[in-house]
């Protein structure tokens, strides 16, 4: 395994990360022995950063998490994100910055993760309704309390990003990134670069169309949530995949799969951009570890 410092944090995290989401929604059914065994695999392979949510199975992925990493946490970098806020039955109840939820809800996910500390707590979604500078002020006071090493956004604008960054150093910016997601290049990616801030690249695999697993929404599990996400659907799904037959031609002559390509293209992007594709199984993990080799 390579290593990549986040930001100008103490942090030190594989290359590839581990996104977990999956395990606990959106892809289809739970398999928790098979996510828990990912979950130790990926340990023994030397990836250390793991990526969770407070809202991913409102809360159950949290809750996995901390029973998979018992008797190893000194071991990990484990991010999780505050902000989408949802209720006991799973429903959407919007964007939560405010200081004092900012509170409440690092407290939650540290009682689920059974953990004393977060390495890296995002804001998940910025909340528009209030001030960065009075959300990222109550971060800054749970670092001082100890409750969390380092901070970071997800999905911020990049004056949002430097006006976050004036209160509290922030030492990582999660957004997607991959192959056929370039937004990120026109501005996000040079402000990081800038402000020595790592960006940490989230659905690097193209929401899993890069693999070229999928050839139409008949592959994808009736709970899916891919089914009704644009780029599987109708023209966008023919086009899409004529993009993902040209991947597998330019991976055929590097001797790697198109998920290996994928994530070696974001790879060689920077050493500050770390990919955490998201993955539930085991045989997954090992064919994305493999991209550390193209």
């Amino acid at each position: 395994m390579r290593y990549r410092n986040l930001g100008h944090s103490s942090l030190s995290v594989s290359a590839i990360g581990l996104g977990c989401m999956g395990m606990s929604e959106f892809y289809g059914p739970r398999n928790e022995e098979e996510s828990v065994a990912t979950i130790h695999l990926a340990l023994d392979r030397g990836v250390n950063f793991l990526d969770t949510a407070d809202m991913y199975g409102s809360g159950h992925n949290e809750e996995l998490l901390g029973r998979a990493i018992q008797g190893r946490r000194n071991a990990i970098v484990l991010a999780t994100k505050f902000g989408n806020v949802r209720g006991p039955d799973g429903s959407f109840l919007g964007i939560n910055g405010r200081p004092e939820y900012v509170r409440t809800a690092c407290e939650a996910s540290l009682r689920r993760l059974n953990i004393e500390t977060i390495d890296l707590y995002y804001q998940h979604r910025v909340d528009a309704s209030v001030p960065i500078e009075e959300t990222v002020g109550a971060m800054g006071r749970l670092v001082e309390e100890g409750k969390v090493r380092f901070l970071g956004l997800s999905e911020a604008a990049p004056a949002t990003l430097r006006r976050a960054h004036r209160i509290h150093p922030i030492t990582a910016l999660q957004t997607e990134y991959s192959l056929w997601s370039h937004e990120p290049e026109d501005e996000i990616l040079p402000t990081c670069r800038e402000l020595g801030i790592s960006f940490v690249a989230y659905s690097p695999l193209g929401r899993g169309f890069l693999t070229g697993r999928f050839k139409n929404t008949e592959d994808l599990a009736p709970e899916d949530f891919r089914r009704n996400h644009p780029r599987f659907q109708g023209e966008n799904l023919t086009r899409n995949l004529e993009l993902v037959r040209r991947v597998e031609q330019l991976a055929s002559t590097k001797g790697c799969k198109a998920s290996q390509l994928a994530l070696a293209w974001v790879l060689a992007q920077g050493e500050e951009t770390v990919p955490i594709p998201g993955t539930t199984r085991r045989a997954h993990l090992e064919d994305n570890l493999a991209a550390l080799e193209v």
